[in-house]
């Protein structure tokens, strides 16, 4: 059976990646289709993707939004997006090339052969695999894994990571109204979700490497926001979407 495979591209000011990042993603067997959701980029990210749209008419598509609202709300854009269009698997990865776009393949068949209803990209399930980072943002990123694991109980060694592949039950089934955190803790909050509702999650193991071109959109108040929301979600009650079918 063939799935309906759908990868969403969160972009602010991506104009020397995006094409690139696109280009490689439709290359790959499988076909599997693009969603850009762009938070009105200064640099013309946009419009580069919208000139893109005359040669994958029936495979690229963009959601435009009024300036930056942060990560998780732009995914949350976007998984609703998909799930009206119909998709069965809906990937996240991010525009800069740290992700691989070859491991959509493996974290795909983590799914579909492995079992999995969610699958992460993991940095950090066999050791730490990461590229090009300073000693400092490898303490921090793997620190917070820890971290969470600890407060949260939650057996997932990257819990921070941005590479998953959801299946469509999964974003049915947890409550995308009740998802608070907008930085990278809802990366973390999302995974919570899952776990905590009974599905199957599967870490991949990936090389991380730090984007080449671009600046990165990591500040203190997102890592800030992340601390305290995980604390947060120790003592909430989590449910499913009572609209889930």
């Amino acid at each position: 059976m063939e799935h309906r495979k759908i990868v969403i591209i969160p972009t602010y000011n991506e104009k020397e990646n995006i094409e690139k990042m696109i280009r490689k993603v439709r290359s790959l067997d499988g076909d599997f289709h693009i969603l850009v959701v762009d938070d009105g980029s200064p640099d013309g990210t946009g419009a580069i993707v919208k000139g893109l749209q005359t040669e994958f008419q029936e495979s690229l598509f963009i959601l435009e939004r009024s300036g930056k609202q942060g990560l998780g709300t732009a995914y949350i854009a976007g998984f609703r997006w998909c799930l009206e269009h119909g998709y069965d698997y809906i990937f996240e990865m991010d525009a800069d090339f740290s992700h691989n776009p070859d491991d959509l393949i493996r974290l795909y068949r983590a799914c579909t052969e492995g079992g999995a209803d969610m699958s992460i990209g993991s940095r950090y399930v066999k050791g730490i695999a990461v590229r090009d980072w300073p000693l400092s943002r490898i303490m921090i990123s793997y620190g917070a894994s820890y971290y969470v694991r600890t407060v949260l109980g939650m057996k997932i060694y990257d819990s921070t990571a941005g590479f998953v592949c959801y299946s469509s039950k999964v974003l049915r089934t947890i409550d995308l109204n009740k998802v608070r955190m907008k930085g990278y803790g809802f990366q973390i909050e999302m995974k919570y979700n899952a776990w905590k509702l009974g599905f199957q999650i599967i870490e991949v193991p990936i090389i991380f490497t730090d984007r080449k071109e671009g600046k990165s959109k990591m500040s203190s108040s997102i890592f800030g926001e992340a601390f305290r929301g995980v604390i947060a979600l120790r003592f909430r009650k989590i449910t499913p979407n009572p609209e889930a079918k």
